[in-house]
């Protein structure tokens, strides 16, 4: 495998295979709208994903059952709905680049970025039509609307510049961690889990999803655009702020590792398992 693309994506190494088919399946969903305006930019914008998301969705439907065309149009779901979100954040951020490229409102205009977002809305709600269950379409849109609250508290904070540790989480909850406990709920619920293994899963998602955003704001905590950065620019001591941030990673990281406790042992809970090791940090 080729090591530049494990570098810039080190989730092939382990998962290359549910990669390959998650990305498989969504080129099957876009070749349904193949004469669509939509379809070229969305292949631009699900270029170079991670997939980390429907990784999870995969993972957890075959910790419980087995994967099938449903599990795998619902991990479709998933990535769609992050790949709506980047599209709106990096508008809202400004940002300029985005996976090694131009970000898409860049590359195709604000106007396209916009109703790019509201035509996946519509790939979301058509998946979740084929499905045929109600909770699956109920969660996919409560997750859409936290994640669009999560925005919005940022945008609110990052105005008053008065943010604490619990304000920061909050948002973490919301904007990202709300995609990750939904990847996992959707696997379980699609690959027919107990109440308890969904429970379980969902908790997992949510845990994993605050320790992977927080590793990601260590990471870049030189940003000024981020969230993280008016915490430590409002302590006395940044050096402080760093440790209850690697305290946080640590604390999430276990709870997402304890919440799987409930699933019975399996390669496919293994690798669960081992998605959490891709949250730790090294100053």
């Amino acid at each position: 495998m080729d090591r530049k693309n494990i570098e810039i994506n080190p989730l092939l190494e382990v998962y290359s295979k549910y990669i390959e088919k998650i990305d498989s399946a969504l080129d099957k969903e876009l070749e349904l709208y193949s004469e669509s305006e939509f379809c070229e930019p969305l292949k631009y914008a699900l270029e170079g994903g991670k997939r980390i998301r429907p990784i999870i969705t995969l993972l957890a439907a075959e910790s419980v059952g087995q994967i099938d065309e449903n599990v795998y149009a619902g991990a479709c779901a998933i990535e769609l709905l992050h790949t709506e979100s980047v599209i709106h954040d990096d508008i809202i951020d400004n940002e300029t680049q985005r996976r090694h490229k131009d970000p898409f409102h860049i590359k195709y205009g604000y106007n396209t970025s916009v109703l790019t977002g509201d035509f996946v809305l519509g790939l979301i709600l058509n998946i979740s039509s084929r499905l045929d269950k109600a909770r699956v379409t109920k969660d996919l849109a409560t997750a859409a609307m936290l994640m669009s609250e999560g925005e919005v508290l940022e945008g609110k904070l990052e105005e008053s510049e008065d943010v604490t540790f619990e304000d920061y989480i909050k948002v973490m909850d919301y904007k990202t961690a709300t995609a990750f406990e939904m990847a996992a709920k959707l696997g379980a619920v699609i690959g027919g889990g107990s109440e308890e293994e969904i429970s379980g899963l969902a908790e997992y998602g949510k845990n994993i999803g605050i320790a992977y955003q927080i590793k990601d704001d260590l990471m870049d905590w030189k940003n000024e655009d981020k969230l993280f950065n008016l915490l430590v620019k409002k302590s006395s001591d940044p050096r402080v702020v760093f440790n209850k941030m690697e305290e946080l990673l640590k604390s999430y990281a276990e709870k997402a590792s304890e919440s799987l406790r409930k699933i019975r042992d399996s390669d496919s809970k293994h690798n669960l398992e081992e998605l959490v090791s891709f949250t730790d940090f090294k100053a």
